[in-house]
């Protein structure tokens, strides 16, 4: 009995001596190793893409409710931005996509269009300085539904006038010109030569609200064009946006400076949900005011809410 037991334990400590020989070099072979890395985690990519995907929904209903409202009340925003920057040596080439749609609907009022815009970006550069480029941009900008001014009749009844169709108007913007970035947050584009369309497929239309005196669908002008640019991330979670467009017509009132200005500021409360503020500008005197026998004036646009947003990109935000 105890040389079969010395014999076991003899057993034992050689299994033993052997197994832990067998992981020390297991431990040898996987120190000795070399990492090899993904060549696509090394490669400075040339095209950074990606976007956002917002939408703000707000619904209200009142029953016997003595401070008074609508019995029923529904909101609904929607925007898409998408963008693609290249980047290699000396060129670059920006551009952007925004879209944004939304609805309001009310027991007394029905259904009323809140928002509505289209605007296509693509500026290309060539570096000459350090802070310079010289480039060409092309700017297009219109909207995807009929759009109505909601005034009141002689019996004091509600009623609608046309003032925008699909893709009408539509502004086309194409603009040589230099392009100064002191820092990664702020540009200035200038142009003193710039060509402008204003398509209006409705001749009718053209001419009551838009100043078309030509009979035709098409308007072109020529003129000056800048335009400043304005980021800014605060950290992380909140970022502000903004981007103010200058247009000077040589042919007609050069004095009387068209004006598009938009700003956007975005703060994230959760992963997937966002507070955002937009507020947008535009005055073109071309454009008739909505109020009958008045003259030209600012056109502006406020909408907030908080809903479900989404970003995309093709590499690591920093």
């Amino acid at each position: 009995m105890k040389k079969l037991s010395a014999t076991l334990f003899i057993v034992f400590i050689a299994f033993t001596t052997l197994a832990q020989d067998g992981t020390v070099k297991d431990l040898k072979k996987d120190a000795e190793k070399t990492i090899s890395k993904n060549p696509n985690d090394t490669i400075v990519k040339t095209w950074k893409k990606g976007g956002n995907f917002g939408i703000n929904l707000n619904q209200g209903t009142l029953s016997n409710w003595s401070a008074g409202g609508d019995k029923f009340s529904l909101s609904i925003n929607s925007q898409l931005g998408l963008f693609a920057f290249y980047k290699r040596n000396k060129n670059s080439w920006d551009n952007t996509l925004d879209l944004n749609y939304g609805l309001v609907k009310t027991t007394s009022l029905g259904t009323r269009k809140a928002a509505d815009r289209i605007e296509l970006l693509s500026k290309y550069g060539y570096a000459i300085g350090k802070k310079w480029n010289a480039g060409v941009l092309l700017n297009v900008r219109s909207q995807f539904s009929n759009g109505y001014n909601y005034l009141k009749n002689v019996n004091n009844a509600d009623s609608a006038v046309l003032t925008s169709k699909p893709f009408a108007p539509t502004y086309v913007l194409l603009s040589p010109g230099f392009d100064y970035k002191p820092n990664a947050n702020l540009s200035f584009y200038i142009s003193p030569i710039t060509a402008r369309w204003v398509i209006v497929g409705d001749k009718q239309l053209a001419a009551d609200k838009y100043g078309f005196t030509n009979g035709k669908g098409v308007r072109n002008e020529l003129g000056a064009f800048g335009s400043a640019s304005f980021t800014k991330t605060f950290n992380k979670n909140a970022s502000f946006k903004s981007k103010l467009d200058l247009f000077s017509n040589y042919r007609n009132n050069p004095q009387n400076i068209d004006i598009f200005w938009t700003n956007t500021l975005t703060a994230k409360v959760t992963k997937f949900i966002n507070f955002n503020l937009q507020v947008d500008m535009i005055y073109d005197d071309d454009i008739a005011n909505v109020k009958p026998g008045k003259g030209p004036a600012p056109q502006i646009l406020q909408l907030m809410g908080i809903g479900f947003a989404y970003s995309f990109a093709n590499y690591k935000r920093p």
